[in-house]
């Protein structure tokens, strides 16, 4: 059974319960989703920065939950396009209803868990790509610098005028790895090579997407490694109308922009959750990051090539992931530059 309440009528509902202040806050046009099902009291929710439909980071969180539901039973819930004010108050009312796994799907909603976590110690909180732990708290990180390290080997081997480009929609501990992955990927094939990173401040705003990619691609830039969400395609699409190259991200996002795109920085999120969410019916999950890499290929990988895209550089990119897998090349924490990051071994 599916239950959808407008979030203005979630809210209204936690009141009549709970609260006479978050009427006054219930001014947002998102929507609540309810499906219940059999999971033996197992309840999963999840609070997304964006819609689910975005073909990238939200709608594959979104699928994460789906997947608990097919192979656990459990009742799930979701809201999207959750604002940065309201996170604390959504994260509150999935807790006194009594779900025991909320999954908060992003670094940006780090501080509103570590807010509210305490006040509710038999719910645990999963910070997807977070940088957080404590006793009712994990972080669930796909190792982002491992594909991005690849994709950077693959952009050095393509670009003509020795400029990359890296845009995100914010900047936190996620975004800074995959940023520094890029950069150590590409200079391990050439060290002039320049990486300029830009955050629009936004994941899903189209605007300014496009006009970051523009100005990206007035500096110079010819390869764009992106990571957005609603906003992803118009970077893609950019690149190819500019004929520059991209990367797509958490989606196998070629078709896309097929003239552009050389290939995708594949991030299987929605098997992570359901990953997650088993542990937690198990009574496995602990207070600890789940760091999940290459070793893992149904879960990160490499999407598919760009016609573009040499077997000769195919071949090498691929090579290289097993090493990673193998470990016969590593990330370390480091310092660098007075800043706590990590470093390339062999």
């Amino acid at each position: 059974m599916l239950i959808n309440f407008s979030r203005r009528k979630f809210l209204w509902y936690s009141l009549a319960v709970f609260s006479t202040s978050l009427l006054l806050k219930a001014c947002s046009s998102s929507e609540t989703n309810i499906t219940t099902g059999g999971g033996e009291g197992l309840k999963v929710a999840i609070a997304l920065p964006g819609v689910i439909t975005d073909k990238a980071w939200n709608q594959s969180g979104y699928e994460g939950i789906q997947l608990a539901k097919q192979k656990l039973g459990a009742e799930t819930a979701f809201v999207e396009q959750v604002s940065q004010a309201d996170q604390g108050e959504i994260l509150t009312d999935f807790a006194r209803k009594n779900y025991n796994v909320i999954f908060a799907h992003g670094g940006q909603f780090d501080a509103a868990i570590q807010q509210v976590a305490p006040q509710f110690p038999n719910t645990f909180f999963i910070a997807v790509n977070g940088a957080i732990k404590g006793e009712n708290i994990a972080a669930l990180r796909i190792d982002h610098l491992q594909a991005s390290y690849l994709c950077g080997i693959i952009a050095a081997s393509m670009t003509k005028s020795n400029k990359l480009a890296y845009i995100a929609g914010q900047e936190f501990a996620a975004t800074q790895e995959e940023l520094r992955g890029l950069e150590l990927g590409a200079k391990s094939v050439n060290p002039n090579i320049e990486v300029t990173p830009s955050f629009t401040g936004d994941w899903n705003d189209v605007s300014k997407a496009k006009e970051a990619t523009l100005a990206l691609i007035s500096a110079g830039n010819d390869v764009i490694y992106q990571w957005l969400d609603n906003a992803s395609p118009a970077v893609l699409q950019t690149a190819a109308e500019k004929g520059v190259y991209a990367f797509g991200n958490t989606k196998d996002q070629l078709e896309l922009a097929p003239k552009a795109v050389l290939t995708s920085a594949v991030k299987r999120m929605d098997l992570a959750i359901a990953y997650i969410a088993e542990l937690a019916k198990s009574k496995q999950l602990k207070g600890e990051v789940y760091r999940i890499g290459l070793e893992k290929s149904d879960i990160l990988s490499l999407g598919k090539f760009g016609d573009i895209v040499s077997q000769e550089i195919q071949q090498k990119a691929l090579d290289i992931k097993q090493e990673i897998v193998e470990k016969k090349i590593t990330f370390e924490s480091c310092q660098e530059n007075g800043k706590n990051t990590r470093c390339l071994k062999k």
